[in-house]
């Protein structure tokens, strides 16, 4: 009973990254595209994916939070976006596709600077 009950913790455990991992079209609106242009409040580089939260001014002037998911650390490095090139309060925009289930969450392809450069931060809409 002992080896059945470690067996079965085993292969639960390892599903889990699995499960972790989604597909953008289950998440995101590939026809619902969006610019968002705002102040970075936090950026977490984490597997699988870079998160990074913007404070954004809506049409009334309220600001209101937003979560961007881009690439996994990794890819993002390889591509030459280091980790300490985005950082809390600036000033950024953001191009990508908004979460389907109308949350403030959106599915980056690239960020634009405060002078100008332009890096990928997602793949393509899916």
């Amino acid at each position: 009973m002992n080896r059945f009950c470690f067996a079965a913790l085993a292969a639960g455990l390892a599903a889990l990254p699995a499960l972790a991992h989604h597909s953008f079209a289950a998440e995101y609106d590939s026809s619902a595209a969006v610019t968002l242009k705002g102040t970075v409040t936090k950026v977490e580089w984490t597997n699988p994916h870079t998160y990074v939260y913007i404070d954004v001014k809506d049409a009334n002037g309220n600001v209101v939070s937003w979560g961007v998911e881009g690439y996994p650390p990794n890819t993002l490095r390889r591509t030459g976006f280091t980790r300490g090139l985005m950082k809390e309060g600036d000033v950024v925009t953001i191009n990508g596709w908004k979460a389907r289930d109308a949350a403030n969450r959106i599915a980056a392809r690239d960020v634009t600077f405060a002078n100008g450069n332009k890096m990928f931060f997602g793949p393509a809409a899916q």
